[in-house]
């Protein structure tokens, strides 16, 4: 099966290794599906990092490979799944003289980190929001993803994922496809409707020309990129990058780290948890708690600036 947004080498390798699991493995199609889901983003973060091979990747690109994860808010036995996927996919580079050496070798399983995700400053996210270059056909489309993610919380992989049909201006709503395909309906503010709508009117129909082959095509889907193609979860990441950079913020931040803002300054305005559990997609309320501590840090600092008895007390 073809790797799309892959180059060559890398999406040969891959398929390489998908034949062997199903002939000489006997994989099932659900563990191969599994493994295509893994390996497909491992495979993206790796091109990212400037690599044309998968033979190419180093420890270190690994370790922080899985430390992306855990930012993400991927689950325990996920991360575990991912590990082992990533570490049969080494062992058959090295069994098949592809690569010289395993990466993953003696590396132990990752933990979960126990730092609070990374989140945001509302002047952070206001300065991130109007760095796009408004003028520009990308720059207007740049700032709809932004405002998108930062007043949905929806996931990176949500987002690419939206197509034109999801988006019910009426009621000021999109519908969502999580993960498992379980569909959400989730509100989204006035303000990032606009500036949706300015994309789709003056700028998605010029992108959608510029399609190459059909089958590259971005077809539905709303947020196309500069081909006219389907966007790619790398390519937000990449955006990202580059506007927080351009913002001058120092915090190591990607696409979910507006999913954990967007949160965060939920609970900090008032929100009942369980109306964030219901907006980000939470199955159980437990992963909504972590932003209840961001929430109490925050509660802090303002006992700490304000109350007479505070630490900045005069």
């Amino acid at each position: 099966m073809p790797v799309p947004q892959l180059n060559k080498k890398i999406s040969n390798q891959l398929d390489l290794f998908f034949e062997f699991m199903k002939f000489e493995k006997g994989l099932s199609d659900n563990s191969l599906a599994s493994y295509h889901n893994d390996l497909n983003r491992y495979a993206e973060y790796i091109e990212s990092r400037g690599a044309t091979g998968l033979n190419e990747a180093a420890r270190s690109d690994v370790r922080n490979y899985f430390k992306s994860l855990f930012d993400m808010g991927l689950k325990q036995s996920s991360i575990a799944r991912n590990f082992s996927s990533v570490k049969n996919l080494h062992k058959f580079l090295v069994f098949r003289k592809i690569a010289e050496v395993d990466p993953t070798s003696n590396l132990d399983r990752p933990k979960p980190s126990k730092k609070l995700p990374v989140v945001l400053s509302k002047e952070e996210v206001d300065r991130l929001i109007r760095t796009p270059d408004i003028n520009s056909e990308l720059g207007i489309r740049d700032r709809a993803i932004i405002e998108t993610l930062y007043a949905t919380g929806v996931r990176v992989s949500e987002l690419v994922n939206l197509k034109k049909r999801d988006l019910i201006e009426s009621e000021n709503v999109i519908r969502v496809f999580g993960k498992g395909s379980k569909e959400r309906i989730v509100l989204i503010g006035d303000i990032a409707l606009e500036w949706i709508e300015r994309y789709d009117t003056s700028v998605r129909s010029s992108l959608g020309r510029k399609s190459a082959p059909v089958k590259q095509s971005g077809g539905d889907f709303l947020f196309l990129n500069f081909r006219g193609g389907k966007l790619s979860r790398i390519s937000v990441w990449r955006m990202l990058q580059k506007y927080a950079r351009g913002a001058n913020i120092k915090k190591q931040i990607h696409p979910h780290t507006l999913r954990h803002t967007f949160a965060t300054h939920l609970l900090e305005g008032g929100a009942d948890i369980r109306a964030v559990q219901e907006m980000l997609g939470h199955s159980d309320i437990g992963t909504t708690q972590i932003y209840l501590h961001l929430d109490r840090s925050y509660l802090k600092e303002v006992l700490d600036k304000f109350h007479p008895r505070g630490k900045y007390a005069k």
